[in-house]
């Protein structure tokens, strides 16, 4: 029995010893008992027929909840063409097009979407294969390092804290340090930039809308970044580029963030897919993979997977990344949904979901318990003070199925009282209204 696991006693001793725990189980324990060791009555010896109707029965058991958080990822409609499409078997079943004789398809949609990336975000160029957009941001920073030759980052604290941890962990093993950029009045502290920004920093990370919702305006700070000899990263939720200033039009140097919101559904928190996009100057240090067009010797069209480091591959102490396996049906779903809206549908989802938070918040401001935290433009999230119980607020919705808002207090206990709400083009004036009413209720 397990035969061909290759890991012996010692190497998983000396592995729990390294990450600070005392056995595999606890890795596991945020898990509560009764999921860790559930009871789907499933009969042994049963029809097909049978067998369906015990699922569906236990799928039944799952609510149903309308989501009113975000925070990095968002209900957007997802057309049921896509699916159709990525689930065809050449396509769920696609690796690595190293031959592209054979690969055609999938290169060419690799093409289309990078082609996507790049005119969305008005960079030179963009890859393909990142995971999502957290380790997007920490690949270009990567990339930062790798360039510039230097080991520090300066990070904004108004990032997506999910987004900091993940850098954090990529940092501990490679030396790298953060340095943090205070947040004043819920953006990102420009003077406090400035005076942490030197010839030492590599790189500057940045976020628009950030954690809070609120659209930032970085373009003032290009000069300062630049004159340091240190790169600008900018991390953006994909789809609001096709409505909000692009990183082409603010001098950025490395784009990057989630494409969640081009197609792709919650699925409970993934997968989902990071964008990566840049200037040719840098093109080479990119992580992933860069699909071209060119023409054969008959002179017809054709797809080719054009450039890639292969020190990915082979040296991966030496490599600037190690993504090497080809994570292009989400893609390819990416893809699909902009052919099928087109530019303006793409557009007006988006101004639909700028203009149901606007109105979320309208209304909950009317309410006496309820406060913006910030006078300042927001997109999809915005973020209330209130002055009752947030357990409770979150236990009465999910009474009324509604899920959310995020209490921001279980990532800092100085946020206590601080709630964040989300809204896309999904949620009805009915539904919003409904979430209001619960609340003033209370």
């Amino acid at each position: 029995m397990f035969k061909y696991l290759p890991h012996t006693s010692e190497d998983i001793k000396e592995m729990l010893e390294t990450i600070g725990v005392s056995s595999i189980d606890e890795l596991f324990k945020e898990i509560p008992n009764d999921l860790m060791d559930p009871s789907f009555d499933v009969p042994k010896s049963h029809s097909e027929l049978e067998l369906r109707r015990r699922m569906n029965e236990l799928a039944n058991k799952n609510l149903a909840l309308i989501p009113f958080v975000g925070a990095g990822a968002y209900d957007h409609y997802t057309p049921s063409v896509i699916r159709h499409l990525i689930e065809r078997q050449e396509f769920l079943t696609a690796y690595t097009p190293y031959q592209p004789e054979i690969s055609q398809g999938t290169l060419q949609y690799i093409f289309e979407y990078q082609s996507i990336v790049a005119e969305l975000t008005q960079m030179d160029v963009s890859n393909a294969s990142m995971y999502d957009g957290a380790t997007a941001t920490a690949e270009a920073m990567f990339m930062a390092t790798a360039a510039r030759k230097k080991q520090i980052v300066l990070v904004s604290k108004t990032m997506n804290p999910n987004i900091i941890n993940v850098l954090k962990t990529y940092t501990r093993y490679r030396e790298l340090e953060i340095v943090f950029i205070d947040e004043k009045e819920g953006q990102t502290d420009l003077e406090d930039l400035s005076s942490k920004i030197s010839k030492e920093v590599a790189g500057v990370i940045l976020q628009t809308p950030n954690y809070y919702g609120i659209i930032e305006d970085f373009s003032s700070v290009k000069k300062r970044i630049e004159e340091a000899k240190s790169l600008f990263i900018l991390n953006q939720d994909l789809a609001s580029l096709s409505i909000l200033q692009t990183p082409g039009s603010m001098g950025v140097d490395i784009a990057v963030g989630e494409a969640q919101t081009l197609g792709l559904p919650l699925s409970y928190g993934g997968p989902y897919i990071g964008y990566l996009a840049t200037t040719s100057k840098l093109m080479r240090k990119m992580p992933g993979r860069i699909c071209g067009v060119t023409t054969d010797t008959e002179g017809k069209r054709a797809y080719v997977l054009t450039l890639q480091a292969r020190e990915q591959h082979i040296r991966r102490e030496k490599a600037n990344s190690n993504i090497c396996s080809n994570q292009s049906l989400l893609a390819l779903a990416v893809t699909v949904y902009t052919a099928v809206m087109g530019k303006e549908g793409v557009k007006e989802a988006q101004m639909n979901s700028y203009k149901a938070t606007h109105y979320l918040a309208e209304q909950i401001n009317k309410l006496d318990t309820f406060e913006l935290v910030y006078d300042a433009d927001f997109f999809k999230d915005v973020l209330f003070k209130t002055t009752l119980n947030e357990e409770i607020v979150e236990e009465a919705l999910l009474k009324e199925g509604i899920l959310g808002p995020l209490q921001l207090s279980k990532f800092d206990s100085s946020k206590k009282g601080q709630l964040l709400f989300s809204a896309t083009e999904k949620r009805t004036k009915q539904e919003i209204d409904h979430l209001v009413q619960v609340l003033e209720a209370l």
